[in-house]
């Protein structure tokens, strides 16, 4: 099916590399639809080579901000602001219908069935059901939709800063209007809701369909043991409520699809450096502010972080 997709976004490329991860569990539960990846010129060349491998479209797009920094500081959560680059998906003209999965998710089975749902379909929110979560959605592309959000937001702004408050306020009706345009919690289950309703988790976990990593810390956050293959966190790390489960299933693709199916390309140079700083170089992010900055995806990518210092960081770990 050519003028359906499945959608991400990009904006950094730690980003990039939840995106490969979940291009990959798409593609090995055998989707018939496009894969397409938005991207802000913050993603590196060589993460958007790696990124061609794997999506059939990389397009890229100006980044976009809600500039709220009010309501973004009351959900501590300062780097959501970009989020709002998310509206550029109603762009896609080129397609009928596509689903927005966020670069934070991760495919368990094939959903091409979310096809068969109308704009605007998604899964309630954990936090406040009677909102929908953004992770996860059905929608139709169209210029005159995209134009219709733009006016909105510059005239109600967005009661959280990021795009999950202003869509929740664009399409307002949708948690009393139809209910066949709410999607199951299995389409975009938290994967750390188990800890605040395990009963139900144990009875339905086993059916989830997309899993949500939900919150500041990633799975790209964890250390990985590859002998083992477990992921783990160290002591002095924010604590992220994480089934491990889904942790441990998020590298395994990482490591089995990302890893081997790049290890011939030159991209994988950047994209070993992303993540081995992720997982190893991290301890040596004395400041707080700057560890804070490194796990919430917003590395200095032209001074610190960048590639060139990444790669020398490496070649001394690897010396040793």
């Amino acid at each position: 099916v050519t003028d359906q997709a499945f959608v991400t976004l990009a904006t950094s490329d730690v980003y990039g590399l939840g995106a490969l991860v979940l291009g990959h569990s798409l593609r090995h539960h055998r989707t018939s639809r496009q894969l397409v990846i938005l991207i802000t010129p913050q993603v590196s060349s060589s993460i958007r080579t790696v990124l061609d491998n794997v999506f059939d479209e990389v397009i890229e797009v100006n980044g976009l901000d809600s500039g709220d920094t009010a309501h973004l500081a009351l959900m501590k959560r300062p780097d959501l602001g970009i989020t709002f680059t998310k509206l550029q998906c109603w762009t896609l003209i080129q397609y009928s219908k596509c689903v927005f999965l966020d670069a934070d998710t991760l495919v368990l089975c094939n959903v091409d069935e979310l096809f068969d749902r109308e704009e605007f379909s998604a899964a309630p929110d954990p936090g406040w059901p009677d909102c929908f979560n953004t992770g996860v959605f059905v929608f139709r592309p169209s210029l005159q939709t995209y134009g219709r959000l733009l006016q909105f937001a510059g005239v109600h702004g967005s009661f959280d800063g990021g795009d999950q408050g202003l869509l929740n306020s664009f399409f307002h009706n949708w948690a009393v209007k139809d209910i066949d345009k709410h999607l199951p919690f299995l389409y975009n289950l938290n994967t750390s809701s188990t800890y605040t309703y395990l009963p139900a988790f144990r009875q339905f976990g086993h059916e989830a369909k997309i899993v949500h990593f939900l919150g500041a810390v990633k799975p790209w956050s964890y250390k990985y043991n590859p002998q083992s293959r477990n992921a783990y966190q160290e002591l002095d790390s924010p604590t992220g409520h994480h089934d491990p489960q889904f942790v441990n299933l998020w590298w395994k693709v990482y490591s089995s699809c990302v890893v081997q199916n790049h290890i011939c390309s030159d991209s994988l140079n950047l994209v070993n450096s992303v993540s081995q700083l992720s997982i190893e170089i991290k301890t040596e992010l004395s400041d707080p502010e700057d560890r804070k900055r490194w796990e919430e995806g917003r590395m200095d990518y032209m001074g610190r972080d960048s590639f060139e210092n990444i790669k020398k960081k490496l070649d001394r770990f690897l010396e040793q």
